[in-house]
Formats: C-alpha cells, sequence, structure tokens
C-alpha cells in the first residue's frame, strides 16, 4: 500500500524546478508540498520523489532536470511522489519505480493472476511485466489478467503517456484535477487535502485505463485548452481474450422456479442440493479469499504475541466469518486482533437519561437538550456498550469456545465525545471529496477503528460487499414486495454497478491516512463472479423473515463452519452499530452535504 501524487505543469523560460516564480507559481508549490505531506502517512516506510522534463519536438527528449537548469521556450514538469508501506517481499522498496525513463507509482496488492513470491515485492514484479511489454496495446491484457486492489501512474518515456487507472471495483483511492485556467495543472493524489481553492478533485472514473498523451500535449503549449483532447479511455476488455479480472461479472438475470423451496431453518438437516452446493463453494471460495490476505505478511517486528491481522469486528455475520477464516491460516502462536469501535453519543445518551419524550414538539425539545447541555445538565456516561460493542463481547465468547488455542484480542476502541469532535475537520479533509452526513458518520468509525498507532496490525480485514452480493439491505425485500424476483435481481445488478462510485475510495483514504491497509475478502473479483452468477434464490429468500432470509447462503454457511449465533444475528450498520451517527444533543435525523 501506497500514497500516489503526481503532478504535470508547464514550464516556460526562467522557471527553474525548485524555485518559485510568479504567485501562481508559488501557490501550486505550496499546494503539492501539502498533497505530498497527505500521501506520506499513508506510507510510513519510504517516501522518493521523481521528476521528469517533457520538451517539444525539437529536442524530443524527455529527461531529469537539473535543479538550477533553466527550460528552453516551453515543456512540462512532471513530478512523482509516492510513499511505501511494506507489506509483501523480504526487501524494502522505495518508489517511485524507474527504468530507463520509464516511471511507475503503484499502490495496490496482486492476489492472482501474477506470480509473486513470498520474498518479492508484487509492485516491483509487475513493473517488471509492464517494461517488458511488446507494445503499450497489451497494458489492458496484462491488468484483466490480474486480480487485487489497486491505483497506479506509468509513464512510458519512449511515447510520452502517461497512464493511470484504479481497480474495476475502485478498491483503492485515486483522485484527479484537470487543468483549468484559475488552477492551470494535472494532479492525481491518493487522497487531496480536503476542499481547497487549488484544484477541483474528483474520484477517477473505473471505467477504464487512462491515457494522457503528454507529448501531444507539450506541443499544443497551452494544457488548459487542449487536455481533454489529449486524455483517450482505453477499454479494459478485449475481444475475444479471456481477461477473468477486466470487468465486472453479470448477475444470473434467470428467474428461480415458481415456487423455490422455503428453508425451515438455518440448522435444517435436508436442504435442496443445488443450495447445499452452492454453500460449499461460497466456504472455499471465501475460504482462499482469507488466505490470500492474510499470509506472506512481512513482520514488522521480532516482538513475540503480536498481532499481524485484525478484523474490524462488530459481531455481525460478516465480520465474524472473516475473522473465523483468518483463524484458519494465521500461525496459532500469532494472535489476531478485534477492533470494536464505540462513540460517546450525547444524543443516545441523553434518551438513556431522560428517554424520548415523544409528546414534546420536535423544535422545543431541541431547545430543551441543547438548554441541557450547555448547563451540564446531560450526564456525562462512561459506558459505551453499544449494539456493535454488545454483539462483538458476545460473539468472541463463541470464538473462544470453537476456536481452542488462539488469542483473540478482543480490542476495545472507545472514542470519547470531544475527542470524535476534535478529529472531524481531519475526517473530513480526509475524505474529501466525500462531504455528506453519511459520509462522515462511516468516516468517523473507520478512522478511530484504524487509528490505534502501535498498537494494531497493519492489515485490516473488512467486510464490506457482503450486502450488496448477498442481498442484506432492506431495499432487497422492498424490492420482493414490489416487482418479485425480477425485482431483486435488478436491485442486485444495481448495487454491483454502483459499487466502484459508492464508498471503497473514501474507506481506502481513511484508513490509510494511518498507516494502515484494508482488504475485503467479499470483494476479490473471483468472489463477486462466484456470488453474482448463482441464481438470486440460492442467496436471499425475501419470503423469509429476518436473520434467515437475508443473505441466507452466507447465514448457512457461517451455521456449517459453527458459527451457531453469529449465523442468526440480524444486520446494524456501522454508524448505528457503533453510535457514531447524529451525535450532537438534539440532532434529528439529517442527511445531505455537510
Amino acid at each position: 500500500m501506497c500514497g500516489i501524487f503526481c503532478s504535470l505543469r508547464v514550464r516556460c523560460r526562467g522557471d527553474i524546478v525548485n524555485g518559485h516564480g510568479g504567485p501562481n507559481d508559488t501557490i501550486y508549490h505550496e499546494l503539492s508540498e501539502r498533497l505530498k505531506v497527505a500521501n506520506a502517512a499513508r506510507g510510513p516506510d519510504a517516501q522518493g520523489t521523481h521528476h521528469v522534463r517533457v520538451q517539444g519536438t525539437c529536442s524530443g527528449e524527455a529527461h531529469a532536470p537539473s535543479p538550477s537548469k533553466t527550460f528552453g521556450p516551453a515543456s512540462l514538469d512532471l513530478e512523482f511522489f509516492a510513499s511505501e508501506l511494506r507489506l509483501r517481499g523480504d526487501t524494502p522498496i522505495v518508489q517511485p519505480h524507474s527504468h530507463q525513463g520509464d516511471v511507475f507509482c503503484w499502490n495496490g496488492e496482486v492476489f492472482e493472476g501474477l506470480n509473486v513470491n513470498a520474498y518479492e515485492n508484487d509492485g516491483a514484479k509487475l513493473f517488471q511485466s509492464i517494461c517488458t511489454l511488446s507494445a503499450m496495446d497489451d497494458l489492458s491484457f496484462l491488468l484483466g489478467r490480474i486480480e487485487g486492489p489497486y491505483a497506479f501512474v506509468y509513464y512510458h518515456a519512449e511515447s510520452r503517456k502517461l497512464y493511470f487507472a484504479r481497480d474495476p471495483l475502485g478498491r483503492r483511492s485515486l483522485l484527479i484535477h484537470k487543468p483549468s485556467v484559475s488552477n492551470p495543472y494535472f494532479l492525481l493524489a491518493s487522497v487531496s487535502v480536503g476542499d481547497d481553492q487549488g484544484y477541483v478533485m474528483e474520484e477517477l472514473s473505473t471505467d477504464g485505463i487512462f491515457c494522457l498523451d503528454v507529448g501531444q500535449l507539450c506541443e499544443s503549449k497551452e494544457i488548459t485548452q487542449y487536455f481533454d483532447s489529449s486524455l483517450t479511455c482505453i477499454p479494459r476488455h478485449i475481444d475475444r481474450q479471456i481477461l477473468p479480472f477486466a470487468k465486472l461479472s453479470r448477475v444470473n438475470a434467470t428467474l428461480p422456479p415458481d415456487a423455490p423451496p422455503l428453508v425451515p431453518s438455518l440448522d435444517s438437516a435436508i436442504l435442496p442440493r443445488d443450495l447445499a452446493i452452492a454453500i460449499d463453494q461460497l466456504i472455499d471460495h471465501l475460504d482462499r479469499s482469507v488466505m490470500l490476505r492474510v499470509q506472506n505478511i512481512p513482520r514488522r517486528t521480532s516482538e513475540k504475541g503480536r498481532a499481524q491481522v485484525a478484523v474490524l469486528f462488530s459481531g455481525g455475520i460478516d465480520s465474524t466469518i472473516l475473522a473465523f477464516l483468518a483463524h484458519r491460516h494465521v500461525p496459532l502462536d500469532e494472535p489476531i486482533d478485534l477492533l470494536n469501535v464505540a462513540f460517546q453519543n450525547p444524543r443516545k445518551i441523553q434518551v438513556q437519561t431522560d428517554g424520548n419524550i415523544g409528546a414534546i414538539p420536535k423544535r422545543e425539545k431541541k431547545r430543551q437538550l441543547k438548554a441541557a447541555e450547555t448547563n451540564g445538565a446531560v450526564k456525562e456516561s462512561t459506558s459505551y456498550m453499544v449494539p456493535d460493542r454488545v454483539t462483538g463481547l458476545q460473539e468472541v465468547e463463541e470464538f473462544r469456545r470453537i476456536c481452542p488455542g488462539r488469542t483473540w484480542n478482543f480490542v476495545e476502541v472507545d472514542v470519547p465525545y470531544e475527542e470524535s469532535q476534535a478529529a472531524r475537520t481531519a475526517v473530513e479533509a480526509i475524505m474529501f471529496p466525500g462531504r455528506t452526513v453519511m459520509d462522515l458518520s462511516l468516516a468517523m468509525a473507520l478512522y478511530f477503528a484504524s487509528k490505534g498507532v502501535g498498537r494494531y496490525s497493519t492489515i485490516l480485514l473488512n467486510g464490506l460487499g457482503s450486502d450488496e452480493l448477498l442481498g442484506g439491505y432492506g431495499r432487497h425485500r422492498t424490492a420482493y414486495a414490489t416487482r418479485g424476483w425480477q425485482g431483486v435481481i435488478d436491485e442486485l445488478q444495481l448495487e454491483l454497478d454502483r459499487i466502484p462510485t459508492r464508498n471503497l475510495g473514501r474507506d481506502d483514504r481513511v484508513i490509510s491516512s494511518h498507516g494502515k491497509e484494508t482488504r475485503h475478502p467479499f470483494l476479490s473479483l473471483t468472489v463477486v463472479s462466484f456470488l453474482a452468477g448463482l441464481p438470486v434464490h440460492l442467496k436471499l429468500d425475501p419470503r423469509l423473515e429476518l436473520g434467515l432470509g437475508d443473505k441466507m447462503l452466507l447465514r448457512l454457511a457461517a451455521q456449517k463452519v459453527g458459527l451457531l449465533e453469529a449465523s442468526v444475528r440480524k444486520k446494524k450498520a456501522m454508524q448505528f452499530g457503533s453510535h457514531s451517527a447524529r451525535m450532537e444533543a438534539g440532532e434529528a435525523r439529517r442527511g445531505g452535504t455537510l
């Protein structure tokens, strides 16, 4: 995992690479330094910078500029910065990678499709593979055969083209600012510094692999006007080529039989044969996905008894089955951290103290609560027994019964109200361009879960994706009630289509700000392909009650591996289970933009 920052801007006669020219030059340099600091936090092990100057055809050269040398009539300056969190291989790696003028910044993990030994670094290995391509047209073919989360920037010196992309699911963040009249430079960054007049940052689309013709842009001598015509999007999928990881699979659109058999209970002794097969296949796919994400992690300390792997843990079925499968593959003498977050929430405390007096009009109740807070009448509570804490404690006891010999570190991450409010400005900057109230409540929980400097593993397993793939949301029941099985199929396809544009980039920015990496076993493209291909009635059954019909296949799998208590727990959204949502006393339901 790493942080990436790349910039491109015009250099004219008299500009000095490491100096400061006019006011706009000063603004750019200050902004770029702040962006480097933000992205350095993602990779505390090493940081590096590489400069490339691209001139017109009069010189036809692209090379590292001399710090004291002025340029000719017009040229473009490319700057690459990368930070490194070493999670693969035996030897330290310093990015950007460079070879014969080519430059590569990599933020990702290759879990399938590229032969990377335990002692090798996947970024270095992938860079070697790119450098040996016979033509850059083959880049789509190479990337379509690897599975794992990634974002990258690659400069091909011979063609003077800059390639950049995210994986098809968008599991790693990459933000883009296109040149404008007021900010006439191009930026790519894993994380921004928040809302700033120096850029208009957006999430980079996952639709394809982007190629910026830097040479053409240099000849135009006006990057703002000609930028869009110099930028192309290369399709990931190549006709007649078998590329297993080039694009997302489509949801199986086959309607079930008129009346598929009902599963009476999770412990039913007799199940339909196709459902029983699907249960075993899900366990196998998910088990392999977890294995690939917890094995061969370099030890960062010789201290014994320190966890290498942590799970963002609520005690719900998603995080519980991931923790259980991690237990299968992490050495038994190595603990596993279960990170459980609880927020001190004045609004919740007020309700617990005084009750929810429904007879009082909302405006008057809000006024009374605010007055009570001001007068110190709201009692401070030291209790962090939020719903996720309760279910987490229950589940760790089940682990201790069925996983003998394993040390489970149940880490209670208690967040006082004052501390969460003090961190709010920083969290809003990190999650940008996410700017909604829901973004903030979810980001807060992830920010504090991953914070624990010096206490937790650098690898955090996350159960995101289960609800989208297996039908765990209430809207899936609503779709069935209004449009039957076809409605459920359509809703599941919509869930899959919008995964790349929803939460993953934001979550990556927040968790990585503490030098940690989140890994999503449910969102392995292999697992996604398997689940998308299953008939809908094998994944969920909206005819059954909550705790059985929602994510039915996963519940049956949990039951089969012995997670009896977890298999029947009902879903609770992270922001409500941890009490990170609606923090202010008197605050009503509120959505929209911050």
